[in-house]
């Protein structure tokens, strides 16, 4: 896959459409997940392009919820992006806000890590670490069968991600746990020197 899109031009187009600091660190910790995927599934070479996927997968989402997925290849021709990145993102929302399927392994992938991100995300602003260093598959599992806790995310689309990708809920559950501690610390940093107010 090439990559068309330098990711100072993403940035900047994220945060052209995004200022909620939330969502800036969303967009960040998918970027991360999906780097980290690339680098351990056998396509390391493609780790920029995957990460540029996660960064801009809800680009349209903070001005356009009603729009989502449907407003974002709008938003990606200002930067040029090529049409797999388009792809990509329109696919993350398959099933919920889009009918563009997830094919490539990518696609697949953000998918399965982009709702699945929010859950952890939420269990560990829970612990006394406020980290996901120390944050264990058993703990996230009774977190997911707790449907009043983050409620807002669907684990009938987490459950659907681990199929797509063909594996256990609970390995795709360790998978993102390890990538987004590949990445917490580059995240907060980011996120810190982007939103100083948030």
């Amino acid at each position: 896959m090439e990559q068309t899109v330098d990711r100072t031009a993403a940035l900047s187009l994220l945060r052209k459409y995004n200022k909620e600091p939330f969502h800036i660190e969303h967009a960040l910790t998918v970027e991360g997940v999906m780097r980290y995927f690339a680098k351990t599934k056998g396509y390391e070479a493609d780790a920029d392009f995957w990460g540029l996927c996660g960064l801009l997968h809800d680009v349209d989402f903070e001005n356009w919820p009603e729009e989502h997925c449907k407003k974002a290849p709008e938003l990606l021709a200002e930067i040029g992006a090529p049409e797999a990145l388009v792809h990509a993102v329109c696919a993350h929302g398959w099933g919920i806000c889009s009918d563009v399927e997830p094919t490539h392994p990518m696609e697949k992938l953000l998918f399965a890590s982009d709702e699945l991100t929010g859950l952890i995300g939420a269990a560990v602003r829970m612990r006394p670490s406020k980290s996901v260093q120390d944050l264990e598959v058993s703990s996230l599992k009774k977190k997911f069968k707790d449907k009043k806790f983050a409620a807002g995310c669907s684990r009938d689309v987490i459950r659907t991600g681990a199929e797509l990708v063909g594996v256990t809920l609970e390995e795709l559950m360790e998978d993102t746990i390890l990538a987004m501690r590949s990445c917490e610390d580059s995240v907060r940093n980011e996120r810190a020197a982007l939103c100083p107010e948030g």
